[in-house]
This record gives C-alpha cells, sequence and structure tokens, in this order.
C-alpha cells in the first residue's frame, strides 16, 4: 500500500497574475519558460505519474486523469479521475489554459507525490518553451517531462525503424526534444522535457518506462482512465 502521506498541494495557482486575457495568457508563459530548469534534479525514481486529459459532453467536461504507478514494476498503485466544467476553447499553444485546473485536482487526489510526472502532451517543444508538461512543473516545482503523438513546433532528421531510433528535434535552431522511435516500425514520438528533466535523460526515461506499446506506461494508462477506455 502507498503511504498516505506528502501528496501534491490542492492550493496551488497555476496561473499566478493571469489578467483572464489571451495576451496575458501568453505573456505568462513567458515568465513561467524562464523559470525551467532543463537538468536532472531528480533523485532514485520510486513512484512515477502519469497524467491525461479527456473530455465528456460534447467538451463541456473536462475529465483530467492522473494515474500512480511503481518507477521500477511499472504497476499502477493509484489513480484518480476528476470532473470539472471546461473552462476555456481548445486554442493552439494554450492547451494549458485549458487542462491544467483538472489535471492539478487529479494529482491532488493521488496518495503521494510522484518523483516523475509523465504528461501526454509537451513539454519545451512549444512556441514560447511552455507546454503543458513545462507548465505543470513550473507551478509544483516537481520533475516532468512530454510525451506527445505530434509536432507542434520544429523539425527533425528521419530516424531509424527500430525500437530506440532517435533524432533532435529542432526549432529555431534550439534543440527543443527529441522525435523517438519507441516501438519498432510506428510513429515517432515526440519527447520534450518539462522541468527538472535534461534533454538528453527525457527520451531514456521514456523507453525504460515502455512495455511493448507505443505509449510509456505512465500515460498510456492515464490516457485510458482519460477516455474512459478500458474503464
Amino acid at each position: 500500500m502507498v503511504a498516505t502521506t506528502s501528496e501534491v498541494p490542492s492550493t496551488v495557482d497555476p496561473f499566478p497574475g493571469w489578467d483572464g486575457s489571451l495576451a496575458g495568457a501568453r505573456s505568462l508563459q513567458q515568465r513561467l519558460a524562464a523559470r525551467v530548469r532543463l537538468r536532472d534534479e531528480f533523485g532514485l525514481l520510486r513512484v512515477v505519474a502519469g497524467v491525461d486529459v479527456g473530455f465528456e459532453d460534447g467538451g463541456a467536461v473536462t475529465r483530467a486523469a492522473a494515474v500512480l504507478l511503481d518507477a521500477q514494476t511499472l504497476e499502477p498503485l493509484a489513480e484518480a479521475v476528476v470532473r470539472q466544467a471546461t473552462r476555456m476553447p481548445y486554442l493552439p499553444g494554450l492547451l494549458s489554459f485549458r487542462e491544467l485546473p483538472a489535471l492539478l485536482a487529479a494529482l491532488a487526489k493521488l496518495p503521494r507525490t510522484p518523483d516523475l510526472i509523465f504528461c501526454d502532451g509537451l513539454g519545451i517543444a512549444h512556441p514560447r518553451r511552455l507546454g503543458i508538461a513545462s507548465h505543470l512543473g513550473v507551478v509544483l516545482d516537481l520533475p516532468t517531462l512530454g510525451v506527445a503523438k505530434n509536432i507542434l513546433v520544429g523539425r527533425h532528421a528521419p530516424l531509424g525503424e527500430r525500437r530506440g531510433a532517435r533524432a533532435d528535434l529542432v526549432d529555431r535552431g534550439e534543440v527543443v526534444g527529441t522525435a523517438l522511435r519507441s516501438k519498432d516500425r510506428v510513429r515517432p514520438l515526440i519527447v520534450s522535457p518539462g522541468h527538472r528533466v535534461s534533454l538528453a535523460r527525457a527520451p531514456e526515461l521514456v523507453l525504460a518506462a515502455t512495455r511493448g506499446y507505443r505509449l510509456p506506461e505512465p500515460t498510456r494508462l492515464a490516457d485510458r482512465l482519460a477516455s474512459r477506455r478500458g474503464v
């Protein structure tokens, strides 16, 4: 049984100083991006989490899922689902403003703070270098990384067809992530560090958490829960 101490706090303000405008949201992203640290600032990984978001009632309800796993065996230890009224429409580059409140509430329901959070989404591979994984990591000051199915910014060179093949994702001359083949002959994932994780370590963490599927176990299980597949 997982200890019931050191939960993720439930009172974090994900949008400090935001005035509610789109211009203000982009300005806040730039301020928070300056706080991202791309260094491996974590010790032994004991428990990790995966988070993802789905929608119900034609998008009117946000369904956020968080799954806690043993970092070594990848066996699920706990899970949480939170439903909230959707606060804003989908706007490219501002996904975290739509999804983060519900995700924070789901994480707060887990019995223990994870040592690392895998996010279904992007980290610094974002126009303002603050995708949802980076935004989440900064406001919680926890190690996070993003695992996305598609590119938002940047390009990468072709990569081999075998598991583990990779290529740098480059945007405006800056490496912002890795295109990673997580399974033989499947489309690569876009892996980008969120916060307190390095560019070099992020794809290794994803490979270590992958068990025969395209997605790593933390986000695969969170995706199933968020979309109600297998639930």
